[in-house]
């Protein structure tokens, strides 16, 4: 399959391959569902584009798009594509002060906001940014807003049409290497960085994921995850329309069970705590309906994980363990499948590592997971793993035209088109990320197997390395920890410690119904989980799955933090990894109280 040089070929070539179907996109208002065709999309994006050009904005600016998840987002995206400027993608959820520091650095003039809310964070912070001269906002505006309305944006190209005879000749005449989007990284580390990704970077690795992953105009796929994030905006938007499948824009991520149900999608694109609050909540409801169905639910985890083994390693499954799956099949994961819509042919995992047993129970009820790997610098798809080709507890091999090998110490280095231009304005940090000869480091570290899949062992950065040298990788326990319906997050701390101590976020709705069966009083929060059977009960939840671990790696203290972290209060990243270093500093006093124990 030969890559489209740019995305504008993409689009314009998409338009015309699918102008029959029904729908490109799909949203929800007022209760309903409502179609986008790809002629109507073509329609705005083209009103859109030549707006932008009305209200002064010229081949090479740079704008902004501040918004969840809406047709206007992928409207205002391929508008900036075929104006032949560069979109700065920003994360919906961020503040003010974060927001300023991307404009700045971006240097970007205009910017798209998605309602009120994103609105005032800009206008908290639109004194110190000179540059910005115009906002343009996809709701409603209020009287006195200093806003252009979407609309308005769309009637002023509607009526300039005569203007540019030449938008598609120009917009066809963009370069490969032209700069398509500046997304930054999520700043875990330290300062955010502004990726430059080129219409060749995305390209090749549209390109290159539909030959694994096999997509078309018979799928529909659910959009939840952020379109400012990589893995979206290749995958979900660029790659659904590439492939021909129907985008429905999910309300939020708090609506995903709803929105599953009404848009029985084929196709879903999560991240690895989407599935792990999934589990939790079949665990949940299963150990909440007595005796007899905890039993039951179990019976069908050890049963499933025992068939998914022998399948996907490719063995002959058992008369008699294929008539039991068959029964678990319908008391458990039947029920499991019609929450998600009753169609999915596969879910899509990303940007963090995905627990083998929650994979495993994934697959067992015919809701196979393809676990792949990527970064924002490499567009951001390396590998992943296909229908044909899944090994749980991977994440697949390289796709096509993408080379992967491992360094001397365990760094995966990552060489092919979709690498990056570079960090905008960071010379020298972009000389340190990729080497001369092509290679990007990527800071993670792992291994390749005998059949080329990938393995993902921590962040180089994230190892921790005990006071006596011993190195542990955090990310492998965590997943471990959360593996239960009763803990919602966990964080490893041991640097530079004599030992590791683990950080525990409990689940409080399981564990009051747990105390409730058990007559243990539940009224007061604080009160409730320093209660001594309540702290017993998180603790062995916590410990439950490490067995295996080395003395070394297993925490001697357990610190219970009462309140999930969030990405409002910086603990976590847009794509909800969990930022060390801030969970770390917020918490110094009791994990030091930890220590002194």
């Amino acid at each position: 399959m030969t890559a489209p040089p740019t995305l504008n070929h993409l689009f314009f070539d998409a338009v015309e391959r699918f102008s029959t179907k029904r729908a490109a996109l799909r949203y929800k208002v007022d209760g309903g569902w409502r179609d986008i065709s790809h002629q109507e999309l073509a329609r705005r994006v083209y009103h859109a584009a030549l707006g932008l050009h009305e209200f002064g904005i010229r081949p090479g600016d740079r704008v902004a798009i501040y918004s969840h998840n809406r047709p206007e987002w992928a409207i205002a995206d391929y508008a900036c594509l075929t104006a032949r400027c560069a979109d700065v993608a920003i994360y919906p959820a961020l503040p003010g002060p974060q927001i300023a520091y991307l404009i700045r650095d971006s240097g970007a003039t205009a910017i798209f906001v998605g309602d009120r809310e994103q609105y005032e964070q800009v206008q908290s912070v639109r004194g110190s940014l000179p540059q910005l001269k115009t906002v343009f906002m996809f709701g409603p505006p209020r009287q006195g807003d200093d806003v252009i309305p979407f609309q308005q944006l769309l009637r002023h190209g509607a009526a300039a049409e005569a203007k540019y005879p030449r938008y598609r000749q120009d917009a066809l005449a963009t370069a490969p290497d032209d700069l398509a989007t500046l997304i930054y990284t999520s700043g875990t580390t330290g300062e955010p960085k502004g990726v430059m990704l080129t219409h060749a970077n995305f390209c090749a690795n549209v390109v290159a994921a539909l030959q694994v992953v096999r997509i078309g105009p018979t799928d529909s796929c659910l959009s939840a995850l952020p379109l400012a994030h990589s893995f979206e905006r290749m995958a979900g938007h660029y790659t659904m329309l590439h492939g021909g499948a129907t985008i429905n824009y999910a309300e939020s991520l708090n609506t995903i069970a709803q929105d599953l149900l009404e848009v029985r999608p084929t196709v879903v694109l999560l991240v690895p705590r989407v599935y792990e609050k999934i589990y939790a909540r079949v665990t949940e409801v299963a150990m909440a309906g007595g005796a007899v169905s905890r039993r039951v639910f179990f019976w069908a985890r050890r049963i499933g994980a025992g068939y998914a083994d022998l399948k996907l390693a490719g063995h002959a499954v058992p008369l008699g363990l294929r008539v039991r799956r068959r029964m678990v099949d319908r008391l458990v994961f039947r029920k499991l499948r019609a929450r998600t819509g009753g169609r999915i042919r596969f879910f899509v995992s990303g940007a963090a590592p995905l627990a083998p047993e929650i994979a495993k129970f994934f697959y067992a009820a015919g809701l196979p997971v393809l676990e792949g790997y990527g970064l924002t610098e490499t567009s951001p798809l390396v590998s992943v793993n296909a229908l044909k080709a899944l090994k749980i507890g991977t994440v697949g091999r390289p796709v096509p035209n993408v080379e992967v090998r491992i360094a001397e110490d365990g760094e995966i280095l990552v060489r092919g088109p979709n690498v990056m231009q570079g960090y905008y304005h960071k010379p020298q940090a972009t000389a340190e990320a990729i080497d001369a000869q092509g290679w990007f480091h990527t800071g993670d570290i792992g291994d390749l197997d005998a059949d080329g899949f990938l393995r993902i062992t921590d962040r180089k950065k994230d190892i921790i390395v005990t006071a006596g040298g011993k190195k542990i990788a955090p990310q492998p326990i965590e997943n471990l920890v959360r593996n239960t319906p009763f803990l919602k997050n966990a964080v490893l701390i041991g640097d530079q410690r004599k030992f590791p101590v683990l950080l525990v976020v409990p689940a409080v709705e399981a564990l009051v119904a747990w105390a409730a069966q058990r007559g243990l009083p539940t009224d007061d929060l604080d009160r409730f989980l320093e209660q001594p059977d309540v702290t017993a009960k998180i603790e062995r939840e916590a410990m439950i799955n490490l067995r295996d671990l080395a003395s070394f790696e297993m925490p001697k203290k357990i610190v219970v933090i009462k309140d999930d972290f969030t990405i409002e209060r910086g603990e976590l990243t847009p794509t909800l990894k969990v930022k060390r270093a801030v969970v770390e500093k917020k918490y110094q006093a009791l994990i030091d109280a930890a220590y002194a124990e």
